[in-house]
């Protein structure tokens, strides 16, 4: 074993975004926390979040109506109990991140006094969106990035791939099955080293690189939920990817979101011809919930064979625009385009993961000392569909109740001694990183053309089918070639796309954000869809 190649710690944290670093910070006074981030520290889909995080500040407003809104967009299919729980513990658990030192935008009332500034997305029946103009996720990310940079109890290492989690019954420890630790590959120094924890955290997030047109940052390939799969735990709902609406139709801007929060603020969808749709297809218009909104721009695009759609806020001031919206005011112009004066080009494009590990209310999976936060878990929040701003707060609620429940327990886990180190001594450096190239592009590629907004089970089929003969390639490459950051994406993008795929395979009927023209009605009593290892 090479020099330092074995660490431990209490906890073990594999992610660095806002549910990952909320749940550091909680537990760092009490114990020792390592955080892996796979790429640089804010480089993950909360430094790109822009509307906000939905939380009962407004008077007028209350818990019962947000989880209302919840339950309606879910379509029949969240969870009341974790909905309720959620709902119930948004505001201290946002006043939390204020307490960080997160700044959220404010206003004063015709009376003087200074209060939060609280837009409306679709889904929500009122203004309950706390923001940082449109750029939330990197206010939240960078104050908490800042506080556990400085902790003395937290090491956060960067540029470090989770590749496996171990179990006890991996090194044959007697006892209840739980996890030990993790390999982790350190990609500065180009090895795999073995990290020992009481508690392994995954805070990974989504999923959505499996498609060929994703909102989300390079690194949201679905680890999480293949490592928790192939160690064992349930996952649940994997076919309902959210697809966002609105993304910028730009050869030079291929992920850049254009947040809900336009919409909320009366921006207007339009054809090109300049006409209005959304009232064709739900009496909420732009408001409508996602999936609502992607299906009607999806629709026009293939009935009229055009392009994209547009989005068209030029009818307000620029000077309203400009105020709540100046980073994408900004980004489009560096690319030609004045939000001020007229209609975006958008397509939607691949943007939330609403399965994922099936956990409770404190984030426990199904092996012990695993918990699963944040995008990468299944906690019933969501159901068929997300309502918008809810992800943020589901990061921060359950990085919360993580953190009460992994402080009970660690006192009585004792951290294991020694664990097997990597043995990579009868692999060799690949020569033909051309195969892995090409089989992530295929992937991405059918899981956009039979597995995206509309689906049917001859194209799914297809896809199983393909996903079958690169599992098979992808064993071999990945038997017999070093492991690199591509080779241990590709093998978990694979892994999770089986899942997608079999989830969709089984739920007959359309709902939420799984729509088939094969199943076009609604079964009477749905039920999550649960695959078991």
């Amino acid at each position: 074993m090479q020099p330092n190649s074995e660490y431990f710690t209490d906890v073990l944290i594999i992610g660095s975004g806002a549910a990952g670093l909320s749940l550091a910070l909680r537990l760092a006074d009490q114990c020792k926390v390592t955080v892996l981030s796979k790429g640089p520290l804010n480089e993950g889909a909360t430094f790109y979040a822009q509307g906000g995080i939905a939380a009962v500040f407004d008077e007028t407003d209350s818990i019962e109506s947000h989880v209302q809104d919840t339950l309606i967009a879910g379509a029949g299919l969240c969870d009341p109990s974790a909905v309720e729980f959620i709902a119930s513990n948004a505001k201290d658990c946002v006043q939390w991140l204020i307490d960080q030192g997160v700044l959220f935008d404010t206003e004063i009332t015709p009376g003087g006094e200074s209060r939060y500034h609280l837009t409306r997305e679709g889904g929500h029946s009122h203004r309950r969106i706390l923001h940082s103009a449109d750029a939330t996720g990197k206010e939240v990310e960078t104050t908490l990035v800042q506080k556990a940079s400085t902790h003395p109890n937290i090491c956060i290492r960067e540029r470090c791939n989770a590749v496996d989690l171990i179990t006890s019954r991996k090194i044959g420890l007697a006892g209840p099955l739980r996890v030990v630790g993790a390999y982790v590959w350190n990609r500065r120094l180009e090895r795999v080293e073995t990290l020992r924890a009481k508690t392994v955290v995954l805070a990974t997030g989504g999923a959505a690189k499996v498609y060929q047109y994703t909102t989300n940052p390079d690194i949201s390939s679905g680890d999480g939920i293949a490592m928790a799969w192939r160690a064992g735990c349930r996952v649940a709902n994997l076919e309902f990817n959210q697809f966002h609406p609105t993304c910028l139709y730009h050869p030079q801007a291929r992920n850049f979101l254009l947040t809900e929060a336009l919409r909320g603020e009366g921006a207007l969808l339009k054809r090109p011809d300049g006409t209005r749709f959304m009232p064709d297809f739900d009496q909420r218009g732009e408001l409508a919930p996602r999936d609502i909104v992607a299906r009607a721009i999806d629709h026009e695009m293939k009935r009229l064979g055009a392009d994209c759609m547009y989005l068209d806020i030029s009818d307000k001031p620029a000077d309203f625009v400009m105020q709540h919206f100046p980073t994408i005011y900004e980004k489009l112009l560096t690319l030609g385009l004045d939000l001020t004066k007229e209609p975006i080009p958008i397509v939607p494009a691949a943007h939330y993961t609403c399965g994922g590990v099936m956990v409770d209310h404190c984030g426990r999976t199904d092996l012990n000392g695993l918990y699963a936060i944040g995008e990468v878990s299944y906690t019933g929040l969501h159901g068929a569909n997300r309502m918008a701003s809810n992800s943020l707060l589901e990061c921060v609620v359950y990085a919360w109740s993580a953190s009460q429940d992994i402080l009970k327990q660690l006192p009585q886990i004792e951290l294991v001694r020694q664990l097997p180190e990597w043995d990579d001594s009868r692999v060799d450096n690949s020569d033909e990183r051309v195969v892995i190239q090409h089989n992530w592009h295929e992937l991405r590629l059918f899981m956009w053309d039979y597995v995206g907004i509309v689906r049917t089970t001859k194209r799914l089929e297809r896809a199983m089918r393909r996903i079958q003969m690169l599992q098979q390639e992808i064993h071999e490459y990945y038997a017999n070639f070093r492991i690199s950051n591509n080779l241990l994406e590709l093998r978990n993008l694979v892994q999770v796309a089986e899942l997608i795929v079999r989830c969709a395979l089984s739920r007959e009927e359309s709902r939420g954000l799984h729509y088939t023209l094969d199943y076009p009605g609604q079964l009477e009593n749905p039920k999550p869809t649960i695959l078991q290892p």
